[in-house]
């Protein structure tokens, strides 16, 4: 049965509304930021616990928030309510997902390791579902607000700026502010003090943009699709979630950003420890790469749409993919082969800038052009399914990347363990062979990740001539559908009559 909007035509959406949309952006990926650069390195080398343990904690909270998430995405797919299939739960996520970062970056001081386990597991689930909470709903709305194929690619991008400056902008912060590194050496990553006003930010923005988000794009609720009142089992909502699932080019896409996934969550879990060690940058140094991250996610914002446009979405992200990798294994590359500069010179420093302002706008591009063609997979199973299931396609993409991303923070820990990386380190006392298996790790593990990533993007089939064509399928079924229920007559030339008469 299909899924009819409540409303006659949508007005156009104006640039506010769109603006208002994409700041929500700023919460997810400001936890996304914070949990990937600090959380290891909080809890490991201030906090106390083993990496491994901390690692497998990581593991498993994924695991069970990705469980969720189709759940999650269906009910919204399928609810019905004065606020629409999406708001409520944004709405609802607001509270609870502030409060739960803030705790989660101040547990008790004195209790033991297997207290601050679980701790540590109940705060990071807390945050995880509240996040689901929004961002599952908030993703599904890009889909219903703008259908254009080039269009939701400028919508995206519009979010993307807002994902830059939440996550990349509360990490410069987090260096030069709230652990900022004093010059007689207190204070920095491994000062527990500074994690208060850091987690009482990050909960305030996390609650405003989330209440921005969601009360800015209410007024077009009465134009978005609503579900049809009905009443469904349990195993007809799985038969319809397999039958929505099944669509080569979901798979294709979902799968190629699970392998992302897992190179990001290893990158991410380790990348605190190239800087501090591998490099022996000082915090400060470490901001201005942040900073350079910043001013790359913004150039990948402007250059995604033109890429897009050009090359087309599928051949536009695997361009931009292929250069990021390449960008981003240079420099380790050439200090294996003892190429690099040396550390502390100020042509290492330019090397690294000059990386992490390239890869970040090809990694930003790459983002960007990813979630657009997920998104064109909606029309692509509504023509097929008869149902609009932007949450449930979007809930099973997060599963798969939560699940396996999980693996990445696993493998991140794992490698540090391995090689026996030290507790406690300081800067410029960890052995060179440490270091330089480290490294030895860390390339192969990345470019083969993502480059199964890329051969799956390959086999993904939905070019701007397809999706158009879904759009003019939906069009037709959809002033059929009016035809019929307008009655007998309407849409086939007659003229309606009263009753009896001819």
């Amino acid at each position: 049965m299909a899924v009819a909007p409540s409303a006659g035509e949508a007005p156009p959406l104006r640039f506010h509304t769109k603006l208002l949309y994409a700041v929500g952006a700023t919460a997810t990926n400001l936890k996304l930021r914070a949990l990937s650069t600090f959380l290891v390195i909080f809890y490991n080398q201030v906090v106390g616990l083993p990496p491994q343990l901390v690692g497998s904690i990581l593991a498993v909270a994924m695991v069970f928030d990705a469980v969720l998430d189709p759940i999650v995405g269906q009910i919204s797919d399928n609810v019905r309510s004065r606020w629409g299939r999406r708001h409520p739960f944004m709405l609802a996520a607001a509270l609870p997902y502030a409060l739960a970062f803030y705790l989660l970056w101040n547990p008790p001081a004195d209790w033991s390791h297997g207290a601050l386990a679980i701790y540590l597991g109940v705060c990071l689930f807390a945050v995880r579902f509240f996040d689901t909470f929004f961002e599952l709903p908030h993703q599904a709305l890009a889909p219903e607000l703008v259908r254009g194929y080039h269009e939701r690619t400028n919508l995206l991008s519009l979010r993307q700026f807002f994902m830059v400056l939440g996550g990349l902008g509360m990490t410069v912060l987090a260096y030069q502010v709230f652990l900022k590194e004093q010059p007689d050496g207190t204070g920095g990553v491994l000062a527990r003090e500074g994690y208060v006003a850091y987690s009482i930010t990050g909960a305030l923005i996390i609650f405003a943009t989330i209440i921005l988000s969601t009360l800015g794009t209410a007024s077009r609720i009465p134009h978005l699709a609503q579900p049809p009142a009905r009443k469904i089992t349990l195993k007809a909502m799985v038969l319809e979630m397999a039958q929505t699932l099944n669509n080569r080019a979901f798979l294709s896409a979902a799968l190629a950003m699970m392998f992302i996934a897992v190179a990001v969550g290893a990158r991410n879990g380790l990348e605190i420890y190239f800087g501090l060690y591998f490099w022996e940058l000082r915090q400060s140094q470490l901001a201005v790469l942040a900073t350079m991250s910043v001013i790359g996610g913004f150039l990948g914002v402007l250059l995604a749409p033109v890429v897009g446009r050009v090359l087309g979405k599928k051949n536009g992200v695997i361009a931009v993919f292929a250069t990021a990798i390449l960008v981003h294994i240079t420099p380790v590359t050439l200090r294996l082969l003892d190429l690099a500069p040396a550390n502390g010179t100020t042509a290492l420093l330019w090397l690294l800038y000059g990386e992490e302002i390239i890869n970040a706008t090809f990694a930003a591009a790459t983002g960007i052009l990813l979630a657009s063609i997920i998104a064109d997979v909606v029309e692509d199973a509504e023509v097929k399914t008869g149902r609009r299931s932007e949450g449930l396609l979007l809930s099973a993409n997060n599963l798969f990347r939560k699940v396996i991303s999980g693996m990445g923070v696993f493998i991140a820990t794992g490698v540090l363990t391995l090689i026996a990386f030290p507790d406690k380190a300081e800067r410029g006392q960890v052995p060179p062979e440490v270091l330089q298996n480290l490294g030895l790790a860390y390339i192969p593990t990345i470019v083969g990740l993502y480059g199964i990533a890329i051969g799956l993007l390959l086999t993904y089939n939905i070019n701007q001539k397809r999706h158009d064509e879904n759009l003019a399928k939906l069009a037709d079924r959809a002033a059929e559908q009016a035809a019929a229920e307008a009655g007998p007559g309407i849409g086939s030339g007659e003229i309606p009559t009263e009753p009896g008469r001819r």
